[in-house]
């Protein structure tokens, strides 16, 4: 990762954070970019881009345009931004498929398509995208997470084919992620089983970095012991 510049989308959340501190270690340069506001000063390794709403096109290319001329070039863009809701489809409401559709697809679709001539100017552009195991087959209450991250796999593979040789676009497909927050959710789980943050990061680096210039339209299940 040395030298490299990498956006990370939902840099503040759990896995960015986590995602952002291992690239920074290895020598990378890092643009993050959250829906949470951010008091971070700039430096040359790294910059904080803070109150950003992702799902809105403008918004995104000015982000993205933002950290482009800071660093001078992109290297590879990480979309981590998303959120989760657990909801029937019989007792739900249609707005939470809207949210999450919003959420999970938007965000990286507008990300990604601000991105695409930066990451194209780089000898080696990335984009990682966050897909979901639970999205190859959606369980009870699965439905409206389920179907954002199904459509981030078939972004994925749309861009992977559209830009081959010139971007590689891959997606890891966590399975439960071993956070505080679905620590809290599911207190009576196994966490010895769930992928750590850590776990997910080193995949997502891989993906991110020059060893990894034969991989792409990939969707790569990153399962830990579950």
């Amino acid at each position: 990762m040395q030298g490299k510049v990498l956006i990370v989308t939902g840099a503040l959340g759990a896995l960015g954070k986590v995602v952002t501190e291992a690239a920074l270690s290895r020598g990378a340069r890092v643009a993050g970019i959250d829906h949470a506001p951010s008091q971070m000063p700039a430096t040359a390794e790294r910059i904080e881009i803070g109150s950003v709403d992702l799902s809105d096109a403008a918004q995104a290319k000015t982000a993205v345009e933002a950290a482009a001329k800071h660093f001078g070039r992109l290297d590879a863009l990480i979309n981590i931004a998303g959120g989760f809701a657990f909801e029937t489809v019989g007792e739900g409401d249609i707005k939470t498929w809207q949210r999450m559709h919003t959420l999970n697809l938007l965000t990286a679709l507008n990300t990604s398509h601000a991105a695409l001539q930066h990451l194209a100017a780089s000898k080696a552009g990335r984009i990682v995208n966050i897909g979901a195991m639970g999205a190859l087959q959606a369980g009870s209450g699965m439905g409206p997470y389920a179907a954002s991250k199904a459509g981030v796999h078939r972004l994925t593979e749309a861009l992977a084919n559209e830009w081959k040789g010139k971007v590689t676009v891959n997606a890891v497909l966590p399975s439960i992620i071993d956070t505080k927050t679905n620590r809290a959710d599911m207190p009576n789980a196994d966490f010895s089983k769930w992928v750590t943050a850590q776990e997910l990061a080193e995949v997502i680096l891989f993906l991110a970095s020059d060893a990894a210039s034969g991989i792409t339209g990939a969707l790569i299940p990153v399962s830990g012991r579950v």
